[in-house]
């Protein structure tokens, strides 16, 4: 059973200034409480019981936020990096916290704001063999994952030069084995991508997607955006 998720939040939101000059992005209000906890909530659902958050900009927020380093009983631990490493890095950053109780986590992007079946990931991830399944959609921007028949991630961003498969639109929300974590360098600020494309070289199977339109997802990257989801949804009971 995967019973952690490793949340990324230590992102400057700079696209969504004034609003996150203060704020995180992820504690951003929507429906009546802070995006990450809609986040948090589709992860409990799912069978998380504990969580990990890196934090930088505004990181004493978070402490703000969850006085008792709790969320819904679940214990938080906060990661603070005081420079920015990125997605790959900071997923490489957290491993000493990772625990032994399970040997795959939730990593969730804390900049985006989806409703999907995430118990769906957990059971295709755990029926499989890859090191990471990726959480795909078959629409929105950008659609840059090449999603082959059987599965497996051929190329993302078309760095790899592939045209072949499925176009999809990766979520920001995937599960990761332990064992993909040794393919990431200590302290190096890169994005995860570079990982996975370094693995479907190394091994193209060892990257699978899972392509699930259920629910809905947003990139919240304008303050357009954000108020107008913000608008549509303040009235939802979640």
């Amino acid at each position: 059973m995967i019973d952690t998720a490793f949340i990324l939040g230590a992102g400057l939101g700079t696209r969504l200034r004034p609003l996150t000059e203060r704020t995180p992005k992820p504690l951003l209000p929507i429906g009546g409480k802070p995006m990450i906890c809609h986040a948090m909530d589709r992860l409990i659902k799912a069978g998380i019981k504990q969580f990990i958050i890196n934090t930088h900009h505004c990181a004493n927020a978070y402490a703000e936020v969850f006085p008792d380093g709790t969320y819904r009983g679940c214990p938080i631990k906060f990661v603070y990096e005081p420079i920015l490493l990125d997605t790959g890095g900071g997923l490489k950053n957290i491993e000493p916290f990772w625990g032994t109780s399970t040997e795959s986590i939730f990593v969730y992007n804390g900049d985006i704001f989806a409703m999907p079946d995430l118990s769906n990931l957990a059971r295709v991830h755990t029926a499989g063999q890859s090191e990471v399944t990726l959480l795909l959609r078959s629409q929105g921007e950008p659609c840059n994952v090449r999603l082959g028949d059987s599965g497996s991630v051929l190329d993302m961003r078309g760095r790899l030069g592939r045209d072949d498969g499925k176009a999809c639109l990766f979520t920001g929300i995937y599960i990761v084995h332990r064992n993909f974590l040794k393919t990431l360098e200590p302290g190096k600020v890169e994005s995860v991508v570079e990982g996975f494309l370094r693995r479907i070289i190394a091994r193209p199977d060892s990257i699978q997607g899972l392509l699930d339109d259920s629910g809905f997802w947003y990139d919240l990257g304008t303050v357009v955006d954000y108020e107008r989801v913000k608008e549509a949804y303040s009235d939802v009971n979640f």
